[in-house]
């Protein structure tokens, strides 16, 4: 007969922790084993740096703060995949051990095996495995037991603006952080949520920075982040379902990175529930080409963009070429916040309008139906 080993398990007390393990709540002494077999995403870990970085050597904490990562540091983080066209690449290893050797993936926390980075960037910070979080029985903690109820049907919401783009650094957040000031300086409420890239809370902060009252990304759902996600759209739906807890007026939603790429983005766009709630799609572009070619891959969905931003407009002369050209409208985020909010306003309040009359037509055909029936 086989006999069934214990795991050993030791307590480690960490020098910093990773935002990407915000769900679970985890103090800097945490229970540890050397070995788990099998790597799930998502798994915590503690590691300790083993090099330093001279253009990526931060953590951001659970609080937001950024803190400088030491040769020495013990961290605890969460096992997951990157694909930063501007950034690492990275996948989770099949196993992980004490000792295996992996790296710091992003900013939050996010670790795993370095394939690939963008020239711009030194090599990600190596990191030597200490062992797996796990509770007194050695189950693995993993972000996902803190996951968010999955939601099938988004049910009712309120409009949605989706802020989408070319890729990393293309000015979709502070796109989104503008469109949430100048909402609730205009007296609405407004939500917002991050549906796709790699686990980080900086844009969820900037976001209620900016007024949202309440705000969810993919992390809540568990995920540390979207690549390999056949399928954003039950996430949307669950982020969407959380916000709408607070009975927003608005909801603003940022799709991470961009709408081609790593990270499942262009998923989103086939959930016809999905495109139904939404209201005003914003496209943030770098240059003139990648502009056009946003406008015309919505295009070919079915899909109109009904605002250019992004550094595109950053010129008087970028906005005009694009509105003269395109015939789709622009603004400018930094230079004019209040004309982004008016285009966007326009097509929520003729959303609502159309909302409205769909469902007084659709009340007024029962009723008919009612009375032709003869009760």
């Amino acid at each position: 007969m086989k006999t069934l080993v214990q795991p050993q398990i030791k307590l480690i007390e960490a020098d910093k922790i990773g935002s990407a393990t915000s769900p679970l709540s985890l103090s800097k002494t945490v229970r540890v084993m050397g070995a788990n077999g099998a790597a799930t995403a998502g798994d915590a870990v503690v590691v300790r740096a083993l090099t330093d970085s001279a253009t990526y050597n931060m953590l951001e904490l659970p609080t937001g703060r950024l803190a400088k990562v030491n040769p020495g540091d013990v961290l605890i983080g969460v096992l997951g995949r990157r694909r930063a066209l501007k950034g690492f690449v990275g996948d989770v290893p099949d196993e992980i051990k004490a000792g295996d050797q992996l790296h710091l993936l992003n900013l939050g926390g996010v670790i795993g095996r370095c394939t690939g980075h963008h020239s711009s960037l030194n090599d990600a910070i190596k990191v030597e495995v200490i062992g797996v979080v796990c509770d007194e029985s050695g189950r693995v903690a993993n972000i996902g037991d803190r996951a968010l109820p999955a939601r099938a049907s988004l049910g009712e919401s309120a409009p949605l603006v989706i802020i989408a783009g070319t890729s990393m650094n293309c000015g979709k957040t502070y796109a989104a952080t503008e469109l949430i000031q100048q909402a609730t300086r205009a007296g609405l409420k407004v939500a917002a949520g991050k549906l796709s890239g790699i686990a980080c809370l900086r844009d969820t902060l900037n976001m209620a920075d900016h007024g949202a009252i309440a705000t969810a990304s993919f992390l809540d759902c568990g995920l540390p982040s979207t690549v390999g996600a056949e399928d954003l759209a039950g996430v949307a739906k669950t982020i969407i379902a959380r916000l709408n807890q607070s009975v927003p007026d608005l909801i603003v939603i940022e799709l991470g990175d961009g709408i081609l790429g790593g990270y499942s983005v262009e998923s989103v766009f086939e959930d016809k529930e999905f495109l139904s709630a939404t209201a005003a799609r914003v496209f943030c572009a770098s240059d003139y080409v990648s502009a056009w070619g946003g406008i015309e891959l919505f295009r070919r969905r079915g899909i109109k963009v009904d605002l250019i931003a992004g550094s595109v407009t950053d010129s008087q002369m970028g906005e005009d070429y694009i509105q003269n050209e395109f015939g789709v409208p622009a603004a400018n985020s930094r230079r004019n916040g209040a004309k982004l909010f008016e285009v966007v306003r326009e097509k929520v309040s003729s959303f609502e309008f159309r909302v409205s009359n769909t469902k007084n037509n659709a009340a007024g055909e029962l009723a008919g139906s009612f009375q032709e029936g003869g009760g």
